[in-house]
């Protein structure tokens, strides 16, 4: 008889098991019942929850490391560079504080949702993710790995181990801003991630991302290269060309919003979150 359930404690067991088994990979699990029409799960299911060295947060010289199992919690609670306040932040938007307590980074990644939370802040971070099986590890950038939405590059037999962020990216001051129905407990309308390096008041970097206005989130590269060089104030914001922060958007009318309302929402977001970080009002405590 096939084992329908397997919760190994290590790393191998699992990797090895999923060879050999179709199986649906399970973490914070606050996803899983609801992805799926029927009474009960079909096919065996692989539970991650056991494997230690899955969870938490390191740095070394490369970079910083966040396991895949790493709750958003763990993130909430981490002492973290200013550069990772947007990734805080989007955290306390991750559905109710339960779902913070069980919810995953890597779960929130491979469910590939437009509406996202996370995709955003990781944008900006250049993020990368670490994916391990039989075969070996592998990496892959962000925007190569969610590939649609809930589609991702994941292959038989691969299991999320880390999200990986450089060191260099781990600098500056970031901030984001979520637009909803109401302010808790919301799939968003349209969601911004800003991180910027910032040298004698002129804008050396720019990393600005845009979530649920596209089948998968966006960095608005000529709104980057707008602002590097250029003085951070209210005057440089207020510049910045409208079709920068809208034209590469391709939004969608769905219940929550029209496509017209998110795309002008989304560049205001863009214009808030920056003049959050003027004024010092994006501190993720």
């Amino acid at each position: 008889m096939q084992l329908q359930y397997f919760r190994p404690d290590d790393l191998d067991s699992a990797i090895d098991w999923l060879s050999e088994n179709n199986a649906c990979v399970a973490a914070g699990c606050t996803d899983l019942l609801a992805a799926t029409t029927d009474q009960k799960l079909s096919g065996p299911v692989l539970d991650l929850t056991a494997i230690g060295d899955l969870r938490g947060i390191s740095e070394d010289e490369r970079g910083w490391r966040f396991g895949a199992t790493t709750t958003w919690t763990d993130v909430i609670e981490a002492d973290l560079p200013p550069a990772f306040d947007s990734l805080k932040l989007a955290a306390r938007e991750v559905g109710s504080i339960q779902i913070q307590n069980s919810g995953t980074l890597a779960g929130n990644l491979c469910n590939a949702s437009p509406a996202a939370d996370s995709v955003p802040c990781w944008l900006t971070l250049k993020a990368e993710i670490e994916l391990k099986s039989s075969g070996g590890v592998r990496r892959l950038p962000l925007l190569s790995f969610i590939t649609g939405p809930r589609e991702t590059a994941l292959q038989s037999g691969e299991i999320v181990t880390a999200i990986l962020v450089p060191q260099s990216a781990a600098e500056g001051i970031s901030s984001y801003l979520k637009l909803g129905a109401r302010k808790y407990l919301v799939i968003s309308i349209a969601m911004v991630a800003v991180r910027l390096l910032v040298d004698s008041e002129l804008v050396s970097e720019a990393a600005i991302s845009v979530g649920s206005c596209n089948a998968v989130a966006t960095r608005l590269s000529e709104a980057e290269a707008f602002l590097e060089g250029k003085r951070l104030s209210k005057e440089t914001i207020e510049q910045i060309p409208d079709g920068m922060l809208t034209d590469v958007l391709q939004p969608i009318d769905d219940l929550r919003s029209d496509a017209a309302y998110r795309r002008v929402a989304a560049g205001e977001l863009v214009r808030r979150c920056i003049g959050s970080l003027i004024a010092g009002e994006a501190v993720a405590v």
